[in-house]
């Protein structure tokens, strides 16, 4: 891994750590998933049937992964291209890849901090509502966290940040990150409420995901290997997108904002 790449990564982190208000509402978007599941088991429909919960939080596990980066991404690409800060980096000898590469990683820190908040508000309302669920699937669970919620968050990244190094100003990038978060979104909601068999779908990324979350919160096996796949797959779709970031940033029209 480049040097100059965790060097880009680490002031990025740094720079957004001290933004507060940004941390404060990617946490809110990131909780209200548990929040919502939390007041739908008091109703009397879905109180005694864990299954409704757990296909409920599977989606807003999805989507955390999407959300926890995306102001993030808008910022480091969308917003200091606004800003002109991009001039004086890619001026320096550091190559444009490494500087994307930093920036994705910098992204990943962040989508992956929202998917352990929100992971760790699923399980506190299983504990709550669905204890004896929570311990039957916790170890499948934290499995598929892993192979499937992990992958997918770094794949989000760095589709984040293709979008956003696409656009010019941080309006026009968070308008079209809010297009990004919707593919998880419809995609898993889709699932719930139409099941499709897992065969030959779960090395699709976001749809093997929320087919994996769902059978190992829902206590189905699901096999090691293919858990694998998934990972590699997610993390093979990862490249074309930072492909498509580097070439974006790598145009001379960048340095004219």
């Amino acid at each position: 891994m480049p040097a100059h790449s965790l060097i880009v990564a680490r002031k990025e982190i740094v720079d957004h750590l001290r933004d507060r208000r940004t941390l404060a509402s990617s946490a809110l978007y990131t909780l209200m998933g548990p929040l919502f599941v939390m007041l739908v088991s008091f109703s009397d429909q879905a109180g005694g049937k864990p299954v409704v919960l757990l296909s409920m939080m599977s989606v807003f596990a999805l989507v955390s992964a999407f959300t926890g980066g995306m102001a993030v991404a808008a910022d480091i690409t969308a917003g200091e291209r606004e800003r002109r800060s991009l001039v004086p980096l890619f001026l320096t000898s550091i190559a444009r890849r490494d500087v994307v590469f930093g920036k994705w990683l910098a992204t990943c820190a962040f989508a992956l901090g929202a998917l352990a908040l929100n992971i760790a508000g699923v399980a506190a309302v299983m504990a709550l509502r669905a204890p004896a669920s929570l311990a039957a699937n916790a170890l499948p669970l934290a499995s598929w966290v892993l192979l499937g919620l992990a992958p997918l968050a770094c794949f989000a990244a760095a589709l984040e940040l293709l979008a956003s190094a696409a656009c010019r100003t941080t309006k026009e990038a968070h308008t079209w990150l809010t297009f990004v978060v919707f593919v998880p979104m419809l995609v898993g909601m889709f699932l719930v409420f139409h099941p499709i068999s897992a065969n030959g779908w779960l090395a699709l990324p976001v749809i093997g995901q929320q087919l994996v979350v769902e059978r190992a919160l829902g206590g189905a096996p699901v096999p090691l290997l293919q858990g694998i796949v998934l990972a590699l797959a997610t993390a093979a779709a990862t490249i074309p997108a930072l492909a498509g970031a580097v070439a974006i940033l790598s145009r001379d029209d960048v340095l004219a904002g």
